[in-house]
């Protein structure tokens, strides 16, 4: 499979993962920041944003089309940070392929089992009628009815395109991502990856918890933390110039 991506700036090549439902374009803010300091290579994961659709929709697989990926742009060794799925995508390649990574950066998420919290986003994004809606303020209204957050229907309409026809289409592949949310909710598993390794948390997030320490530790043994106050699941987009100074930080020490 390859990969949707985009390069930016020049040095130590740094390569970054979104989330469930995202697309590099998350990471905008970000891009332009590190870019100034890294070769910033942002990445859009397979059924996601601009990349192809496939049915199989797991850590292994998607950690091997990130490694493809570097293989096509001859990067032997990079740092790597990812969000959320993506967090987990860049801990597997860690475990799976130590000797391709410097350092790693995983973004509010922990190398465990999640379970299921996401029924009313996907309830609400199948509820969309893309054969009737002619706006994207229709869609963000039938939205409503399932998340009332303004802010994370707009992250998840900005999937919304539309085709040759003019009509709304999912850049996601929302069947597959639905069918292999077990999978997506499953936890990366592998041989220590003994690099240095950042997890960043939002002090209002739930998604890094003081009893996930054990099983981080296992696996990444040279694990730190940092936390990001006044900032939830998204702190690279929240907090955007701490998060900025963190990684520059990890990055050059």
């Amino acid at each position: 499979m390859k990969l949707h991506y985009q390069i930016h700036g020049s040095g130590t090549p740094l390569v970054i993962l979104h989330g469930l439902f995202g697309t590099l374009e998350n990471w905008g803010s970000q891009i332009k920041a590190l870019s100034e300091h890294f070769q910033v290579v942002a990445v859009d994961l397979r059924n996601h944003g601009r990349s192809p659709h496939a049915e199989r929709t797991d850590y292994e697989v998607m950690a091997e089309d990130v490694i493809s990926l570097l293989d096509d742009l001859g990067l032997d060794c990079v740092n790597l940070m990812g969000h959320s799925m993506g967090g987990k995508v860049a801990m597997q390649l860690a475990l799976n392929h130590p000797e391709r990574l410097k350092k790693l950066i995983v973004v509010d998420i922990s190398p465990v089992i999640y379970p299921h919290h996401h029924q009313d986003v996907l309830k609400g994004l199948f509820s969309i009628d893309l054969e009737q809606i002619k706006s994207r303020t229709q869609a963000d209204q039938q939205l409503s009815t399932y998340i009332e957050e303004p802010g994370v229907r707009a992250f998840l309409l900005k999937n919304l395109y539309k085709d040759d026809n003019k009509q709304f289409q999912w850049r996601m592949n929302l069947a597959t991502l639905s069918q292999e949310y077990n999978h997506i909710s499953a936890a990366p598993s592998g041989s220590p990856f003994s690099g240095k390794t950042l997890f960043i948390k939002g002090a209002n997030s739930d998604y890094i918890q003081a009893e996930h320490r054990n099983a981080i530790l296992a696996l990444f043994p040279q694990a730190t933390y940092k936390l990001i106050q006044d900032a939830g699941h998204w702190p690279h987009a929240e907090k955007p110039a701490i998060f900025t100074q963190l990684v520059i930080k990890f990055l050059a020490d």
